[in-house]
């Protein structure tokens, strides 16, 4: 008996062994393709609103310090001051009232706006959004200290 002789009994035989065809590969492909989109877009408006709290979370954390401000030197840094006051340590206090060495960035990696007075108060702290620009719906809304403390 030869070596080489295949007679489809010992498991060589490639003929009718059931493998899948282009077209239902390539069906497979695009349901994920369509899943991935659909999740793509839950996860990108969930990561908006995430961005949008951790705003909001800063903010009052500066409203913090800016109260303990007020409460040292009987008032509220101009805008000429800025933020950058609330990261130096003071006469009272030898540890800077926000933590870290500087003020810190909006999620979106820009700085809060800071002004004094304030449109609807004696200060205001602003975060312009993921535009960057005042105005937008959505993620491109505003968030100011007037909309966090209420």
């Amino acid at each position: 008996m030869s070596c080489s002789s295949r007679d489809g009994k010992d498991g060589g035989e490639l003929r009718g062994r059931p493998a899948f065809s282009l077209v239902e590969i390539m069906v497979v492909v695009v349901i994920i393709g369509l899943l991935a989109s659909v999740v793509t877009v839950n996860v990108r408006s969930y990561l908006t609103k995430a961005k949008c709290n951790l705003a909001r979370q800063d903010i009052a954390h500066i409203e913090q310090a800016l109260g303990a401000f007020w409460a040292e030197a009987n008032r509220y840094p101009t805008s000429d001051e800025g933020l950058e006051a609330l990261t130096r340590p003071t006469e009272k206090n030898p540890e800077p009232l926000l933590s870290g060495s500087s003020v810190p960035k909006d999620p979106w990696g820009r700085p809060y706006q800071y002004n004094c007075p304030g449109r609807t108060g004696p200060y205001e702290v602003i975060c312009f959004g993921a535009d960057g620009r005042e105005g937008g719906q959505g993620g491109d809304a505003d968030i100011s200290s007037g909309e966090v403390g209420q």
